[in-house]
């Protein structure tokens, strides 16, 4: 996480997991949730920006095809 996102994390519990095809088989994507215990919030080296938004904010985001649909499944949208 940490090299990734600039926060240091204790991991928790496995939320859920999707397996996406890949150009030479398939990516299986664990996602687990996560308390963060220090660092500053910064995009890594494959991604433009990061940032906290709210529930309304991330309505309205460009989201890979799928991940909304299957963060409501696992109830880890953010609250309101």
């Amino acid at each position: 996480m940490l090299e990734e996102t600039g926060l240091c994390v204790t991991v928790g519990e496995l939320l859920g997991n999707v397996t996406r095809p890949a150009a030479d088989g398939r990516y299986d994507i664990y996602d687990y949730a996560c308390q963060v215990r220090s660092g500053v919030l910064r995009a890594g080296d494959d991604a433009s920006e990061a940032r906290w938004v709210t529930a309304a904010i991330l309505a309205t985001l460009p989201l890979t095809e799928g991940l909304r649909e299957t963060l409501e499944a696992w109830g880890q949208l953010p609250r309101s």
